[in-house]
């Protein structure tokens, strides 16, 4: 085993688990190659839009769909349709989309906002984490992880210039949350819209599990506080924007990535029930649709 500033044992092992699932992760996460730019056509709108990233998508949870965008047949958006009744139904949400991709092309699939219109009545946007860089945050700790296990270079590393630069990214964000929502209010006038959070991935207790899942032991507070901001930013837009908040976090706390797999609804770096590196699997996606039908004051 290769070993790392001099160590081997379990921290190299830490990085050849790091290989699989960084390269998976970063898959999931980099956005897809851009077709040549159209506005599409504007339709009159499914009366239920789901809109977001992979962790609307859920990439790798069975049945999959959508070509390069990942979407599973039981994600939070057909799990929230099917408790609701919504027979005109339709999923745009792609893997690696950013707040940008609301309005531009994503490989062969056009901008997702032009899937609404004056007919939709309810809209769920899940986005975000894409812009913060989360799949480069996540392989970056990773790699760190192994050169200090019981240390925090993840959090040394993007604060090394005096302010967190975590903390930046997503102050830098929020005013695109902000547009996203304006123009989804713009474009489906007459839709309830419910912003959704980001499920809890770090252990909330603070107490991590290396080397199964290669994050140090420092660092996995430093994530967990950082997707709180995030989360806690989103809520805010929400806010401000007069939309609902869908608070996935709190009731994914205790089936986080460190969890033992039955009671994982979020997967780690090697994945044992299907879905992506870092994403929610199935129990999670039906956690998510939950916490929605829940800002929407329905019981599932």
């Amino acid at each position: 085993m290769a070993q790392v500033n001099g160590r081997g044992g379990q921290y190299g092992k830490a990085l050849a688990v790091l290989g699989a699932a960084t390269a998976l992760a970063a898959a999931v996460a980099a956005p897809a190659t851009a077709a040549q730019a159209q506005e599409g056509t504007p339709t009159t709108g499914q009366r239920y839009v789901a809109l977001g990233d992979s962790y609307t998508s859920a990439p790798g949870v069975p049945e999959q769909s959508g070509g390069d965008c990942a979407r599973s047949s039981v994600n939070y958006p057909a799990l929230t349709a099917k408790a609701l009744g919504i027979g005109s139904f339709k999923d745009v949400s792609c893997s690696g989309a950013k707040t940008d991709d609301m309005w531009r092309p994503q490989g062969d699939n056009p901008p997702q906002l032009n899937t609404l219109g004056r007919s939709t009545r309810l809209v769920t946007v899940g986005i975000g984490g894409n812009d913060i860089g989360f799949g480069d945050i996540i392989g970056t700790c990773a790699q760190l992880s192994a050169t200090d296990p019981a240390g925090d270079p993840c959090r040394k590393k993007f604060t090394a210039g005096g302010s967190d630069e975590l903390t930046k990214r997503i102050a830098d964000t929020a005013p695109k949350i902000a547009k996203v929502l304006k123009d989804v209010h713009a474009r489906a006038p007459y839709a309830r819209v419910v912003l959704v959070g980001y499920p809890a991935i770090m252990p909330d207790n603070g107490v991590g599990c290396f080397p199964a899942v290669p994050i140090a032991a420092g660092d996995v507070p430093y994530l967990r506080d950082t997707e709180k901001h995030l989360n806690t930013m989103l809520k805010e837009q929400a806010r401000k924007a007069g939309v609902r908040y869908a608070d996935t976090y709190a009731p994914t706390v205790g089936h986080d990535v460190c969890t033992p797999t039955a009671d994982r609804w979020i997967e780690g770096a090697q994945p044992e029930n299907p879905a992506a590196p870092f994403h929610p699997n199935a129990k999670g996606e039906s956690a998510m649709a939950t916490a929605v039908l829940g800002a929407l004051g329905h019981k599932r």
